[in-house]
C-alpha cells in the first residue's frame, strides 16, 4: 500500500473546503447557488407540447410554466441563459427528480399524496380542474357522466387518467398516450370521442390555429388540480426558497402579467381560487 505524505492529504482537504468539490459517496449535491451571468446552470423540467403552459417552439420555450420557472430560477440566482429546460413527460417526472436529471419541475404537476411519497413540492402556483375536450359539433359529451360507450384519451402517469379509471371507468374505453398532443390529434381526426386533462391545458390546444373552430372544452370541471413545483424529496430549504419566489411573483403582479401573456390568448378564465396560497414546506 502506498503511503501518502501528510502535506498531500492536507492539500486535498483544503481543496474540498475551498472549492466545495468533494461529495460523500452516494450523496446528491444540492442545487448550486447561481449567480446571474456567472458560472453554473440549473436543469428544469417542463412539458414541450402544451400550448400556453410549456411549449417548445424551435429553440425557444413559451408558456406559463416556463415563465414561472424563469422567475423562480432568477430568484435562486440564475440568469435565463443558465437554465437548461428538459422535457418531462407525466410518467417520468418522479424518476427525473429522483435521478437528479432535473432540479425542479414546472410541468402542470398536480400535487398529490401519492406523488409526495417520492418527491416534495413547492407551491402551488396555479389551480386548474379536470375537464373534457370534444369536437365542436359533438353535443353528446356533456360531462364525465356521459362518457359511457365513448373512446376517451388521456396520458399515462397523469392524475387525469387515474381519475377516470377510479371514478368513470365503467363503460368508458380509455386510451392512454404518452403526450396530450397525440390525444388531441386523434380527437380532431375523429378516431376517438374526447380528451381529458386539466381545463387550462385543453383550452390551449383548442386555441391552436390547426384546431380553432374544430374543438371545444366542455366547461364542467370535475376535480381540483393544484400545480406544484417538483423537487427532491425532503429538501425543505429549497422548497422554501421556491415558495418565497412564487409569493414574490404573485405580490409583485408579475404572476398575473405572465398568466395574461401566456394563457390569456386562449380565452381561458382561471377559477377564483387563483392565485393560490403556498403550502408549508416539510
Amino acid at each position: 500500500m502506498t503511503r501518502r505524505r501528510p502535506w498531500v492529504i492536507l492539500a486535498s482537504a483544503l481543496m474540498c473546503v475551498t472549492a466545495a468539490a468533494c461529495t460523500a459517496p452516494g450523496s446528491s449535491p444540492a442545487v448550486p447557488a447561481g449567480s446571474a451571468g456567472g458560472s453554473g446552470s440549473i436543469t428544469i423540467g417542463i412539458k414541450f407540447d402544451q400550448p400556453g403552459l410549456g411549449l417548445k417552439e424551435g429553440s425557444g420555450y413559451t408558456g406559463f410554466d416556463v415563465e414561472v420557472a424563469k422567475y423562480v430560477a432568477k430568484q435562486l440566482g440564475y440568469a435565463e441563459s443558465q437554465i437548461v429546460f428538459k422535457e418531462s413527460p407525466s410518467a417520468q417526472r418522479e424518476t427525473l427528480i429522483e435521478g437528479g436529471q432535473v432540479q425542479l419541475i414546472f410541468a402542470t404537476y398536480s400535487i398529490t399524496d401519492t406523488r409526495r411519497q417520492r418527491v416534495s413540492f413547492g407551491g402551488p402556483y396555479f389551480i386548474a380542474g379536470q375537464d373534457l375536450l370534444v369536437r365542436n359539433d359533438d353535443t353528446s359529451v356533456t360531462g364525465p357522466e356521459s362518457l359511457n360507450g365513448k373512446k376517451l384519451c388521456s396520458v399515462t402517469g397523469s392524475t387525469s387518467a387515474k381519475n377516470v379509471k377510479d371514478k368513470y371507468a365503467t363503460g368508458v374505453d380509455l386510451i392512454e398516450q404518452d403526450t396530450y398532443s397525440k390525444c388531441v390529434s386523434a380527437l380532431a381526426a375523429g378516431t376517438l370521442d374526447a380528451v381529458t386533462t386539466d381545463n387550462v391545458i385543453l383550452a390551449g390546444y383548442a386555441a391552436q390555429d390547426q384546431y380553432k373552430g374544430k374543438l371545444k372544452v366542455v366547461g364542467k370541471p370535475f376535480s381540483t388540480e393544484r400545480y406544484g413545483v417538483g423537487l427532491k424529496k425532503g429538501d425543505a430549504a429549497l422548497c422554501q426558497k421556491v415558495n418565497d419566489a412564487i409569493s414574490k411573483m404573485m405580490s409583485s403582479g408579475d404572476w398575473q402579467k405572465a398568466l395574461d401573456m401566456t394563457v390569456g390568448p386562449s380565452g381561458f378564465t382561471p377559477s377564483g381560487d387563483n392565485p393560490p396560497k403556498q403550502d408549508t414546506c416539510v
